[in-house]
């Protein structure tokens, strides 16, 4: 049936989020009704963040994850933090929980400019990527396009940051035509689930530069569970330190990679504006 559904537009340094709060109602989004709303000016997004009634205890939502193309994410930092804020500001209180698919995020809404996420810890087995082939060692896989004696883009580090990424490590991330190759590495058959595609500069031992390619969503201006993935690979190849400065286009994101295993992104959110979607959704 198609129901009017009031929403948000945000977005965290430029990745644009659309959130919807169905908690107390039996709604869903279907994937018709989330390429449709993506479809429209007024509720573009590259994530939509849809708040559902809480599964576990102390949570405050179960969240859902939309790409623009339907299809579901396990994680988006960025959309995280506009629904942290979104909550924060309902209920008084600065830190929550929330739960995704990838697991219970904890959130510290500090103000509209600092919002710390927790994304949870890691995956760097081939099969929790997953890869379609087994590699002893995710810091370098063997992966490449362009001419086999002088390859454009090779060698990514691969990780689970909800998420599957691929980082290519490159001098200039603007020297690349990400916009070709981004959807070309996304649906390569050695990712089973896809991913998300990044290319990665490291400036310094606490700086990084990403450009990414988002899995279902294509080029955007920020993504944080990519920038998260940045962050752990350099480190665990000794290029930067375990905190670390990530900016992306849309500006710099801070990542922590803890001694516990866990990762803390912060950065701002942005409230663009609220409106009313009247799309089909499911009962």
């Amino acid at each position: 049936m198609s129901t009017a559904t009031p929403f948000r537009k945000m977005n965290g340094l430029g990745n644009e989020i659309v959130v919807v709060d169905l908690r107390g109602t039996r709604q869903v989004f279907t994937p018709q009704a989330v390429r449709a709303a993506a479809a429209r000016p007024e509720s573009h997004f590259d994530q939509m963040m849809v708040l559902h009634d809480p599964v576990t205890p102390g949570t405050e939502a179960y969240v859902r994850i939309y790409n623009t193309d339907g299809s579901e994410a396990g994680a988006c930092g960025n959309g995280m933090r506009c629904v942290g804020w979104t909550v924060a500001r309902q209920v008084g209180r600065e830190a929550l929980k929330f739960e995704t698919a990838a697991g219970v995020l904890d959130v510290e809404v500090a103000g509209i400019d600092r919002i710390t996420v927790d994304m949870g810890r890691p995956r760097f087995g081939w099969q929790d990527i997953p890869l379609a082939e087994p590699f002893h060692d995710t810091r370098a896989i063997e992966l490449q396009i362009g001419p086999i004696d002088k390859p454009i883009l090779h060698s990514p580090s691969v990780v689970n940051v909800g998420n599957p990424h691929a980082v290519f490590w490159v001098d200039d991330v603007n020297a690349y035509d990400l916009g070709r190759f981004g959807p070309m590495l996304e649906s390569h058959p050695i990712f089973p689930e896809r991913a998300n595609i990044s290319l990665a500069h490291v400036t310094a031992p606490d700086a990084i530069t990403l450009r990414t390619w988002e899995r279902g969503a294509g080029l955007t201006k920020a993504c944080g569970s990519a920038a998260c993935a940045a962050a752990v690979c350099a480190a665990r190849k000794g290029l930067t330190r375990r905190t670390v400065t990530v900016t992306v286009p849309g500006g710099p994101l801070l990542i922590e990679w803890c001694a516990d295993d866990r990762i803390l992104m912060t950065g701002p959110v942005e409230l663009e504006h609220e409106g009313v979607l009247d799309v089909l959704v499911a009962a």
